[in-house]
């Protein structure tokens, strides 16, 4: 049976595939983690594979030696190299209509305003959830890895199939404050958590933490440390969207509409942080379904990746 109004389905396919830049762009100006991560060109396209691998360099090379003249050298083979298997997670959304309600908007103008209306509150819903599920722990059935599951307030857990329980070297950092025994406040957080969590990760200027993003309660009382000395970004970052503060070489800024759950403060090196998107889901709209038992159309858009990390050591969380 044709389409209830082929009209409808090619304004929603050309104006999506017009816009999925915009899209792109949009839902990174409203996402701390995200920004940093495109912004950095950490994101990959796959063509294929059965899981995702982020190769791993995971120990020292054992071989290292001083020696002396004739002394026997050391060519013990070294176990260096492993990697992090990431699972294929997928997100449709369909922008649906009704036959009924095609035929009631007919008209070319009509059409456009039903097609335009039906693709924003799609591209809405979208950013919304996906900007959650980069915060998430990734505990719901089919969700992506979220940061709450790579950088967790328990390390131990199961991250790309590494249990860090038996791995310590997979095991992000935490500062938990009542542990450490800090009531947090504008005169306790730069010194007595910030800094110490700082000083487990820095590993030299190019390999420290370049991002700190906060729940709005954390960084309230971060900006409130600085009252007297506040130094912000420059303006790129905040056309983007985003006024932020400096600790050290990193920006600071809240995030508390992202998904990011209270009182917390995320520590991030984004060198190890990378979005693998498949080339052929990479907000994708596909051809046109049509229930065979409803007069309809449904145009469905695909995303298929995951957030992989090649080193939790490098990432950390400030927790209550």
């Amino acid at each position: 049976m044709a389409s209830p109004n082929s009209t409808f389905t090619e304004l929603v396919s050309t104006t999506f595939r017009k816009h999925r830049k915009q899209i792109k762009d949009n839902l990174s100006n409203r996402n701390a983690l995200l920004k940093y991560i495109m912004k950095r060109g950490n994101t990959r396209r796959e063509d294929g594979g059965l899981t995702i691998a982020c190769p791993l360099d995971y120990a020292a090379n054992g071989t290292y030696q001083r020696y002396s003249d004739w002394d026997s050298l050391n060519i013990s083979p070294s176990d260096v190299i492993s990697a992090a298997e990431y699972q294929w997670r997928q997100i449709a959304i369909n922008v649906v209509s009704s036959g009924r309600e095609i035929r009631i908007n007919k008209g070319d103008s009509r059409i456009i305003n039903l097609a335009t209306a039906k693709i924003k509150n799609a591209l809405r819903t979208f950013n919304n959830n996906f900007s959650s599920d980069l915060y998430s722990a990734g505990a719901l059935t089919n969700q992506i890895n979220g940061i709450q599951a790579i950088v967790a307030d328990t390390n131990t857990n199961t991250v790309g199939g590494i249990d860090a329980s038996a791995w310590s070297f997979w095991q992000n950092s935490v500062f938990d404050l009542s542990v450490n025994g800090v009531t947090i406040s504008a005169t306790t957080i730069e010194n007595s958590a910030m800094l110490p969590l700082w000083l487990t990760l820095d590993r030299g200027p190019d390999d420290q933490p370049d991002l700190i993003v906060a729940s709005n309660d954390y960084y309230a009382f971060f900006e409130a440390s600085q009252t007297s000395i506040k130094r912000y970004s420059d303006s790129q970052r905040a056309n983007g969207g985003f006024v932020t503060l400096k600790y050290k070489n990193a920006d600071v800024l809240f995030d508390g509409n992202s998904g990011i759950p209270a009182a917390h403060m995320y520590c991030r090196n984004t060198n190890y942080l990378e979005l693998v998107v498949h080339q052929d889901a990479d907000l994708e709209v596909m051809e046109e379904m049509r229930p065979v038992n409803q007069d309809g159309a449904v145009v469905p858009i695909l995303w298929m990746g995951n957030l992989v990390c090649s080193n939790r050591k490098q990432q950390g969380v400030i927790i209550a």
